[in-house]
């Protein structure tokens, strides 16, 4: 049929609730609809396209004919339309593909067995537990255990790669034990899979709960190392609920979702509370929507046509078209109470807001967001001819006042993003006065005495894959030497900006690589420049504050710079030391009743 055609029979059609079924020249079934009056809604399909999404208009174009179902209640239209929908998966409707399925728990066999989820049991010697129906229930129970266990997650083979390595990433931080760097023995392995078995079957109360009792076995055979080990296994666990709490609503149950659009895709998420906890998320990433309270609609009665709990409370991060018709059929399909809400304040807005956060980074990621960070540190590899990819760049800066209050920071990029937890401060001890380049060779000397005499855990532990210096080939050069000294082998460059300030070259020893032309390469490293700026002026400013008042109470007799310190910490500001009694000043450890009298006239002119 022509459009014209398809028109005249629509205006025919009744004004009464039905389900209209399009279909193309092969007479395949292309979109299934519901109406609350087939006439008004099929029609708006055929004559003037101009409030019609692209989608809408590619979807009319292929429509050679369409069928109808009348209906009693647009209640009644609503429960055919999502069984014929189910039935046919009609390519313009809005799908959300069931990829759930079973999930396992796989032990594999051997001297180093390991720990891995699953979709499927294979013919294999390997040990399985299961089957789960959530994938993410699986994913954290398998996180979790390989973190409190510090059982490797690598791609390694043993006893192939055993004593063969250094340590990852992972090694670095104590979160693997590190049997590709031979640090734990076949034995003890064997013991820490075992107990983590235990736990993925029993649960974490009864691991904790054997966990304690063994530990005071233990402590009373005075064997302290093995009990030790137990007790951080203990507050692993421990650390582990208590984030879980973080994520966590009073009432017994709910599901919360949120659709985020963007110019191509969107994202469609949820995320399942049950018993107050988080135990299950989805998204699906999906066409880009035209009409976001109709597609509200669309994917929460697809979701639970797809899933059999619907939960007594749904909270939506924003309009639902036909609200109370969607309210009545998830009622009517549950046989409960069920309740929305739209978040404005309170506990329940913060997990909305998380489960939007969730669904933009899905979409960031589905648009390639990390795959250009990943990229970009690719071309800086190249440019720059190092080994591996600089996946781990520390950058320090000096920072002062005429030489006065000397201080460096070090700030990490891991991935091309800022690692906000790794940042380091250092204040300059070595002498005083302006030397940028003996500066930076005491802050990268201590820097590296402790990768090697920190414990594990310890952010120091992890070896940098690249250093960029604020700076040029002097600092370069005053460097590598440390470097070279301690027996490490880590690229170490310069940043160099022009005369605006700006970043304009890297520099390495012998010369200046050019940066500009290679846009990804010249953003990476000039957000890093700045960052490490920033955060070296911002330790030398406050330094220099609190310098600049400790000068003034060591006018006062028999006030140096430890108890113009002391003073300080205990006070904060001088305006509180002003206002301070005599009595509350002798307070202050250091400060005898004779130095608070002295004080205390100063600031009073008595």
């Amino acid at each position: 049929m022509t459009e014209r055609e398809l028109r005249k029979k629509a205006m025919a059609l009744p004004l009464q609730p039905g389900v209209y079924i399009m279909k193309n020249k092969d007479k395949k079934i292309i979109y299934i609809g519901k109406a609350k009056k087939l006439k008004n809604r099929v029609s708006s399909y055929f004559g003037s396209h101009s409030n019609h999404s692209i989608k809408v208009i590619r979807m009319v174009e292929n429509v050679d004919d369409f069928d109808y179902i009348l209906c009693d209640s647009e209640f009644e239209a609503l429960v055919l339309e999502c069984s014929l929908i189910k039935q046919h998966q009609p390519k313009y409707n809005i799908l959300l593909k069931d990829d759930k399925g079973y999930h396992y728990i796989k032990i594999t066999k051997g001297e180093f067995p390991s720990i891995r989820e699953c979709k499927q049991i294979d013919d294999d010697d390997a040990t399985y537990i299961g089957p789960y129906t959530s994938n993410f229930s699986v994913k954290q129970a398998v996180d979790e255990t390989l973190k409190i266990y510090k059982l490797p997650r690598c791609n390694k083979q043993f006893p192939r790669d055993y004593k063969k390595s250094r340590p990852c990433l992972n090694g670095f931080m104590g979160l693997c034990s590190a049997p590709c760097a031979g640090r734990i023995s076949k034995e003890e392995y064997a013991d820490n899979i075992k107990d983590a078995i235990s736990f993925l079957k029993g649960g974490s109360v009864k691991a904790v709960k054997e966990m304690q009792q063994q530990m005071q076995q233990l402590s009373d055979e005075l064997k302290f190392e093995e009990a030790a080990k137990l007790r951080d296994r203990i507050k692993a666990i421990t650390n582990l609920d208590e984030k879980q709490k973080v994520v966590s609503i009073n009432v017994p149950e709910e599901d919360v979702f949120a659709l985020v659009n963007s110019n191509k895709k969107a994202c469609f998420e949820v995320i399942r509370f049950e018993y107050g906890r988080l135990t299950d998320s989805e998204f699906w990433i999906i066409d880009a929507v035209d009409d976001l309270p109709r597609s509200r609609f669309e994917l929460i009665e697809r979701y639970y046509s797809i899933r059999n709990r619907i939960p007594s409370r749904i909270a939506v991060d924003g309009e639902i078209e036909d609200e109370e018709l969607l309210h009545e059929f998830l009622e009517n399909n549950r046989g409960k109470k069920v309740e929305f809400i739209h978040p404005q304040k309170g506990e329940h807005l913060s997990i909305v807001n998380m489960c939007i956060n969730n669904a933009n980074e899905h979409l960031a990621q589905q648009q390639g967001r990390l795959g250009r960070e990943l990229a970009t540190l690719e071309e800086l590899r190249t440019l720059l001819g190092l080994e591996k990819l600089p996946e781990y760049i520390e950058s320090y800066d000096i920072s002062h006042t005429f030489g006065a209050d000397n201080v460096a920071g070090m700030v990490v990029f891991h991935n091309g993003r800022p690692m906000k937890s790794a940042y380091k401060r250092f204040a300059i001890k070595g002498f005083d006065g302006q030397n940028d380049v003996g500066s930076m060779q005491e802050v990268l000397t201590r820097r590296f005495n402790h990768y090697y005499n920190d414990e594990e855990g310890s952010t120091f532990k992890i070896l940098p894959d690249l250093i960029l210096l604020d700076g040029g080939e002097p600092q370069v050069n005053a460097v590598l030497p440390v470097i070279n000294s301690m027996g490490l082998n880590v690229p170490v460059f310069g940043m160099v900006k022009d005369n605006k300030h700006r970043t304009r070259a890297i520099a390495v020893n012998g010369g200046e690589i050019e940066i500009n032309s290679h846009r990804r390469v010249f953003t990476l490293v000039s957000n890093i420049q700045e960052e490490v700026h920033r955060f070296a002026i911002t330790y030398h400013h406050n330094k220099h504050k609190k310098s600049t008042l400790s000068t003034s109470l060591t006018k006062i007799s028999g006030i140096g710079d430890a108890k113009a310190k002391a003073l300080l910490k205990h006070f904060k500001t001088i305006t509180a030391i002003k206002n301070a009694t005599v009595e509350e000043l002798e307070q202050v450890s250091s400060i005898s009743q004779k130095n608070a009298v002295n004080i205390y006239n100063f600031y009073h002119k008595l």
